[in-house]
């Protein structure tokens, strides 16, 4: 793990190499259906594996000057490289270029912090100074990470095992320096475990929708009489409101879980019209797949 930071002749040529496969890696995850609010996903969204790559290159680099060149050009290959992967597979097009401007920002400002963080390797008290923004960075990641999991497990349970081990690890491979080492341990357990009280003291998150309205795309006619079900109630709860504002009735819900499930909507007289449901961290996918009315 020492070798990692600090022990690596890294070329110019094995810095481009990372960045491709760094940027490729991402693009895939993010187009890859299955990875969708996962862990795996989570590369192409947030900035915890980012800080990592960022790190390995200022603690590998030979002076400030080479720490923010390689930074800013690792992050200039890699981040148009994921969205070029996934112009295929996204109903974007090359429209998904839209989302680069912002990607872009950061990838200017790698170029001082790069320069800023290769100070780190002198071994002197500011040296834990510069640190210490990435490890509470790095910490408001673990909350959300750890926030999702709580309320959607297994959902970024890696995510946050993968902060907080990083979180352990930065203090304790960047610096040979006893005191150093121990200042920065003791910090970032203060700050897993202010995160990890903050998170389990708050609510649970939720993912509150209309599924259904009256006469909608779906087809489906409801009004008050009529009761609404999930097959299986661990995704949360479905019931119908009357919407004042629409003047028309909705079937709303709040899920707790992703997956596929159905939704059951049965008449008074028992009839029963049944949706393949799909349910995602934001976003829902619903059909209608037989009618059972007997």
């Amino acid at each position: 793990m020492k070798k990692l930071f600090g022990q690596i002749d890294l070329t110019w040529t094995k810095l481009i190499i990372f960045a491709v496969i760094a940027g490729i890696y991402t693009g895939v995850m993010a187009a890859l259906p299955i990875t969708a609010d996962t862990s795996f996903a989570d590369i192409s969204i947030s900035f915890e594996w980012w800080v990592l790559f960022g790190i390995l290159i200022i603690v590998n680099s030979k002076s400030p000057l080479d720490s923010a060149l390689k930074c800013f050009v690792f992050f200039l290959i890699s981040q148009p490289l994921v969205y070029l992967v996934q112009v295929p597979f996204n109903p974007y097009g090359w429209g998904i270029f839209q989302y680069y401007p912002g990607w872009f920002i950061w990838t200017l400002f790698t170029f001082p912090m790069g320069f800023v963080g290769y100070f780190m390797k002198k071994e002197k008290w500011w040296s834990l100074l510069i640190l210490v923004p990435m490890l509470f960075f790095v910490g408001y990641h673990y909350v959300g990470f750890l926030s999702e999991a709580r309320s959607f497990f297994p959902n970024h349970l890696l995510s946050a095992i993968f902060c907080a081990a990083t979180l352990i690890i930065y203090p304790l491979c960047i610096f040979s320096n006893k005191k150093l080492k121990t200042a920065g341990l003791i910090i970032s357990v203060l700050i897993l475990a202010a995160a990890t009280v903050f998170v389990f003291s708050s609510d649970k998150s939720a993912y509150n929708t209309t599924v259904l309205s009256s006469g909608g795309s779906a087809g489906a006619e409801f009004d008050d009489t009529y009761s609404v079900s999930l097959e299986d109630e661990s995704f949360g709860e479905v019931y119908i409101v009357y919407e004042e504002n629409i003047g028309d009735y909705m079937v709303n819900a709040k899920f707790v879980k992703t997956g596929e499930t159905k939704l059951i909507l049965e008449s008074p007289d028992g009839e029963r019209r049944v949706f393949a449901l799909t349910v995602g961290r934001s976003t829902y996918k619903i059909t209608e797949i037989t009618d059972s009315g007997h």
